[in-house]
């Protein structure tokens, strides 16, 4: 259990929160508490693990009783929380479905209700603007020009705007990375290719602006998601797009 808050270690907190309680169950004991929660996973090939720890350990003893019966208060506080966050995160992800042509930008790996949800809920109506331009903006990821006097400076995004719709664009742009084929190979091509290179940063700020104009796109028009779009941004050498094509 690598997560003190994971749902392995607050089921055993909730029961024994010290080391020699921890030693007193041992490795079955531990188990068992696991097994009546119904609780699935790896976690369990741990269990010797953790009771080779406890009995190494060389924690404070004085206090133990207070100390205890506070760790199990915060243990059940935790999972409380956690139930809360599934049942928003699930309201969260209807809501999702209910905005127009949601599941063709869902269609985009990496994009999923949490990100769509929180760009859109930022975006606001999108009938407002005429243009992506207005909603780049807004988010505070137009370029301008850092210069002063006869001091000519790099070109950087204003931050300007609204913080959380930056957040989650930049959100979506480095789970796109992550996931989809399509941006994974662009994020390369920019941050590689010989003529005028992105840092990865940079790399990053320009997929999130052109996943904005996708979703931008289809609420408006309702159009499929087409990862090969993504791909024209890619300049090819002949000899790359001969081989392609063989």
């Amino acid at each position: 259990m690598e997560k003190i808050d994971g749902t392995f270690a607050l089921e055993v907190l909730k029961v024994s929160c010290i080391p020699s309680e921890i030693t007193e169950l041992g490795t079955e004991g531990l188990r068992n508490i696991w097994h009546e929660a119904k609780l699935r996973g790896r976690g369990y090939s741990r269990a010797s693990e953790i009771v080779e720890y406890a009995e190494k350990s060389v924690g404070l003893k004085d206090g133990s009783s207070v100390g205890r019966e506070t760790v199990k208060w915060f243990a059940k506080e935790i999972m409380k929380l956690d139930e809360q966050l599934a049942w928003i995160e699930n309201t969260l992800h209807k809501k999702c479905m209910e905005i127009p042509y949601a599941e063709n930008i869902l269609e985009i790996k990496g994009v999923g209700e949490n990100i769509l949800a929180g760009i859109v809920a930022e975006m606001g109506d999108i009938s407002r603007f005429d243009d992506v331009k207005e909603i780049q903006k807004l988010s505070g990821m137009s370029l301008v020009a850092c210069s002063s006097g006869k001091h000519k400076g790099q070109t950087k995004i204003s931050h300007r705007g609204r913080k959380r719709l930056r957040y989650w664009l930049f959100q979506a742009a480095k789970s796109a990375v992550s996931h989809a084929e399509e941006f994974k190979e662009l994020h390369v091509y920019y941050t590689t290719r010989a003529d005028n290179p992105l840092k990865k940063m940079q790399s990053l700020i320009v997929i999130a602006c052109k996943i904005l104009r996708v979703i931008y796109t289809i609420l408006k028009t309702g159009k499929d998601y087409d990862p090969q779009k993504m791909l024209k941004d890619i300049k090819r050498s002949k000899a790359a797009l001969a081989a392609k094509a063989a």
